[in-house]
């Protein structure tokens, strides 16, 4: 009974131990910890919005207008009295709804692309990537602008015209993976057997080449963020009086000289959450 319980223990343990150093690899950097818990904490505010407020994010107090950050309102109120933490809180649920859109909309049609271009070769593989290229000579906002004029307006729209400028570098990765991994030896010998390409391509291929294309798709999210709140900025995104991270800037700019916090604030948050996945994303890659 000893001897046939070792073997199941000897995986166990090699598990933990895995497991605590990555863990204590984690926490030997300050900034990648730091990183987390901000990306955890704009998660809370976006399912749990009313553990960190009690203030209505569409209800203004007009005798409480412009007021600065105080203990009543810690990033201060805007032109119509509205508390701007509480709108910061409730409007992280629409913007990383909308990002997590953009970067599916990216992930799956780009590596779906990349991955048929890297194993068919070919003429199609020709076709896709000349596709993808003239999308890599467009400017990513100005393709998303493009998109979003010819959908209409809206956060749905924004998120997946930000999707759409995203593909070309999720299929420009993976077509790169999967030209690697296809040359390997255990995919030619799977081939040799007769296997469909359809099952070589998808318990072979796929496993072995997605790894890069989700640590880049990390690195998307905060690009992604910061282009839906641009889009946002200039009026595409949700609207008034719709709490959303970008539209919190734009209402900010014509009251910079006298209420500084309606934009400083939500302009910090947005970079806070942008360089905290960044962070990631760089952990993820190994570095």
């Amino acid at each position: 009974m000893t001897a046939a319980t070792l073997p199941l223990a000897r995986p166990s343990n090699a598990t933990a131990t895995r497991a605590r150093a990555r863990a204590l690899t984690v926490i030997s950097r300050p900034g990648l910890v730091l990183a987390i818990l901000v990306i955890a904490l704009v998660i809370l505010w976006a399912f749990l919005p009313h553990l960190f407020t009690g203030q209505d994010p569409l209800q203004g107090v007009p005798s409480e207008r412009l007021s600065p950050p105080s203990g009543a309102h810690l990033f201060g109120t805007d032109h119509l009295g509205r508390d701007i933490f509480s709108r910061m809180v409730y409007g992280a649920s629409l913007t990383l709804r909308a990002t997590l859109i953009a970067v599916l909309v990216g992930l799956v049609i780009g590596a779906l692309t990349g991955l048929v271009a890297g194993f068919v070769g070919r003429w199609v593989d020709d076709v896709l990537m000349r596709v993808v290229d003239v999308m890599l000579a467009i400017p990513g906002l100005l393709l998303s602008l493009a998109v979003v004029t010819a959908l209409g307006f809206g956060t749905l729209n924004v998120a997946i015209a930000v999707g759409v400028s995203n593909i070309a570098g999720f299929a420009r990765v993976m077509r790169s993976e999967t030209l690697k991994v296809r040359s390997l030896t255990y995919v030619e010998a799977s081939r040799a057997l007769g296997s469909r390409s359809s099952y070589t391509l998808r318990t072979h291929v796929l496993p072995n080449a997605i790894g890069p294309v989700v640590a880049l798709s990390a690195l998307e999210f905060g690009t992604a963020i910061l282009s839906i709140s641009s889009l946002s900025f200039l009026g595409f995104g949700a609207q008034p009086p719709t709490p959303e991270w970008g539209s919190l800037v734009s209402d900010g700019r014509d009251y910079l000289a006298t209420a500084w916090w309606m934009t400083t604030f939500p302009g910090l948050t947005i970079a806070a959450v942008v360089l905290s996945a960044n962070r990631i994303a760089r952990h993820l890659e190994g570095r």
